[in-house]
């Protein structure tokens, strides 16, 4: 079985242009996610897809192989798709470029024990939420998993909606996900769905369309960088982690 890691990343991020590149602890950010990454033995290669010329140059110098993508790309998984016409493997795993802190035991955790072939594998992981603030931030994607493992619906907004009680633990999408070619191709081979575009959410293409995504729950503290509040929380957990080293 033939794994292959990739660690998406893209200069012009609406809300924060150039978070790859900017600076933690001495390190851009994506360095910060190579270095997990290539903890990850599972992994046979390891690439970052990006499409900027900035990027590639900073990853390459710190050791990094780079593939080249379009900059039509609508998300991480149109990226992916393009590196799988480039990389022949079995799975496909990203890792979000700004996750810095993501702990690389929990990344195989998503990596199947066999190679299944001829339909379309989706997986992903999440957590539980420690912080109420958390759930209703629409930055933080929510997950509801049914009794077996597979997702019933992906939101921004807190869903279920706690009708009856608020004694509910509230799971969060982990920036880690797993796709086969098959995967791959009928997602690029399908037009953006109207759930997909209102919560712009490119995984709910796969649920509109019938296929199930399975989710295993890790414990992890995981946190994506969306503003430079984010940042700075980040900052103080990898400067803490120095110290300790």
């Amino acid at each position: 079985m033939k794994v292959v890691g990739i660690i998406p990343s893209r200069y012009g991020s609406t809300r924060m242009p150039g978070k790859p590149l900017m600076d933690i602890c001495g390190h851009p950010m994506i360095w910060w996610v190579y270095q997990n990454v290539t903890k990850v033995k599972e992994f046979d290669e390891i690439y970052v897809a990006t499409d900027d010329e900035r990027i590639k140059k900073v990853c390459e110098e710190f050791g990094a192989s780079v593939i080249m993508t379009t900059s039509d790309c609508s998300c991480l998984i149109d990226r992916v798709y393009q590196v799988s016409n480039i990389i022949d493997a079995d799975y496909y795993v990203t890792v979000n470029g700004d996750e810095p802190i993501l702990e690389p035991e929990v990344m195989p955790k998503i990596i199947p024990d066999f190679v299944e072939r001829g339909k379309p594998i989706v997986r992903g992981l999440v957590r539980n939420f420690t912080d109420p603030v958390e759930v209703i931030d629409p930055g933080n994607i929510k997950i509801v998993v049914g009794l077996n493992g597979y997702s019933l619906y992906t939101s921004r907004s807190p869903v279920p909606y706690p009708q009856k009680t608020a004694q509910f633990t509230y799971k969060k999408y982990v920036g880690v996900e797993l796709f086969n070619k098959a995967a791959l191709d009928f997602y690029v081979s399908h037009e953006q769905t109207e759930i997909e575009r209102i919560e712009d959410i490119g995984s709910i293409r796969f649920l509109e369309h019938g296929i199930r995504i399975h989710y295993d729950l890790v414990e992890s503290k995981s946190l994506s960088i969306d503003t430079p509040r984010d940042i700075e929380k980040i900052r103080e957990v990898i400067a803490s982690r120095m110290k300790q080293e």
